[in-house]
């Protein structure tokens, strides 16, 4: 394409005759590094093939990230039992806590793959992590029914060398009867809560509960603060119950009992009302805490029970580490996985977290090692120049304009899965169809308004109690 050009009006022989005038100023580079610059008409009628051009494009766009789709970064190593629960340390981007079955908590650094320091204290497994909000202080409980607060050292020890000789003493040890299974620090404030026979509300200056809430006699299993209202919290127990707790009342507010144990509990930190649930069904659920009478949106794909569950800090998305050895990415609203992680060495997956800065996935489980994994595949690390931001964004938008068409669609969605996941979810979709085809036989044996179809969302809650 040519470079713009202007007409000027000139008098040749007493007549007035109309010429192009270019500046050269326009079109020539100032420095011989400079790019040339690109003149572009976008006029449609001079780009009849444009659609089929950005097909193709869209179509090698779709290729060339599952050729550089590779999102495990590294693996992390030092414990010597199963990892159980990690937790973000929100004051330090890089850092990330960690406590496994022998009681051995650890802070990592992410970016040098390294152990910064360990804590070292409890006689038992390690069950529940949680961060106060200023970054200051840690909490751990366990099977040794003690509560620990530990202190959190500020980012310039990461710079250390040698961190097993930083093993750090408690600040204060609080000894219960029972053993406990969870704990979260309140998003702002002094507060934590701590799980097990009972739930417990915790303040940093007292050795005793606060406050205690008790409905049922099951095992409490996992307990979540709201990040909005920071005197809400959910909790799952054994008996397969959700319940939700507001500290300014003297009794629980709303419960739920689904038909299978609920593991894990996550809140949406964009859409604080949402909370959605890690199940022992192979499936998790996304509910509003305004009306609990069916799931928002019931997310399936895991072949085993799912374990552990984290929302991103964009609370776009959310991943899951279940018992089938697998990590997977949920859009919030997807019934389906976008991504799916897993590799030959990794066991069983017990706890998730997203990184503070949405870019990476850490994985713990049976087999002792932390997992670093990158949240989008095949995006490209380190600093980008604008031109290959831009190109990346074109692509981008490119695959969305084209995909739905069918071989676009293929591409984009195709994993490849280890035989015995695919083979279970194989199993799962053929039970999951002669259920649906027993079901349209009875309706259609059965005199009309019978049979009455209970919607997923619905069918997997037992009982609400106000």
């Amino acid at each position: 394409m040519k470079p713009p050009s202007h007409s000027k009006i000139k008098i040749v022989d007493g007549m007035k005759v109309k010429v192009i005038s270019r500046s050269a100023e326009e079109f020539t580079r100032e420095r011989s590094q400079d790019l040339q610059r690109v003149f572009r008409n976008f006029d449609p009628k001079l780009h009849a093939q444009e659609k089929a051009v950005e097909y193709a494009r869209a179509l090698n766009a779709a290729k060339l990230e599952k050729i550089f789709a590779k999102p495990f970064l590294g693996a992390m190593d030092g414990h010597v039992d199963a990892i159980s629960c990690m937790a973000k340390n929100p004051n330090y981007l890089k850092g990330i806590f960690s406590g496994s079955m022998d009681g051995d908590i650890r802070l990592w650094d992410i970016s040098s793959r390294s152990t910064v320091q360990q804590f070292v204290g409890h006689k038992g497994a390690v069950r529940g992590l949680a961060a106060s909000t200023d970054g200051s202080i840690l909490v751990s409980c366990g099977n040794d029914c003690t509560v620990r607060l530990w202190s959190i050292p500020g980012p310039k020890i990461a710079d250390l060398d040698d961190a097993s000789e930083n093993a750090s003493n408690p600040l204060a040890v609080y000894v219960s009867k029972n053993a406990f299974r969870a704990v979260d620090h309140q998003w702002d404030g002094n507060l934590f809560a701590t799980v097990g026979a009972q739930v417990d509300i915790w303040d940093h200056s007292r050795s005793e509960p606060v406050t205690s809430f008790a409905w049922g006699s099951d095992t409490v299993v996992s307990v979540r603060f709201n990040p909005a209202h920071k005197d809400i919290l959910a909790t799952s127990a054994s008996d397969r119950s959700i319940t939700l707790y507001d500290l300014r009342m003297a009794l629980p507010s709303k419960k739920i009992v689904m038909q299978t144990r609920t593991n894990a509990i996550a809140w949406n930190p964009r859409e604080p009302m949402n909370f959605s649930l890690a199940n022992e069904d192979c499936n998790c659920y996304s509910y509003d805490m305004r009306n609990m009478e069916q799931a928002k949106c019931v997310h399936r794909d895991h072949v085993s029970a799912v374990m552990d569950i984290d929302y991103s800090p964009t609370g776009r998305e959310f991943v899951t580490g279940s018992y089938d050895r697998t990590v997977r990415i949920f859009q919030y609203n997807a019934g389906h996985s976008r991504e799916i992680y897993h590799t030959k060495r990794m066991q069983r997956v017990f706890c998730v977290k997203f990184s503070c800065d949405a870019s990476y996935v850490i994985s713990g489980s049976d087999d002792t090692n932390l997992r670093l994994w990158k949240a989008k595949a095949s995006e490209q690390l380190g600093v980008l120049l604008p031109r290959e931001r831009k190109k990346q964004e074109y692509l981008d938008a490119v695959k969305e304009r084209f995909k739905h068409l069918p071989e676009v669609k293929r591409i984009v969605r195709h994993r490849h899965l280890p035989k015995p996941i695919y083979k279970a979810a194989s199993l799962r979709r053929t039970m999951a169809d002669a259920e649906k085809k027993k079901e349209e036989r009875k309706r259609a044996h059965s005199a009309p308004g019978t049979v009455v179809t209970v919607p997923l969302r619905k069918r997997r809650i037992v009982s609400e109690i106000e």
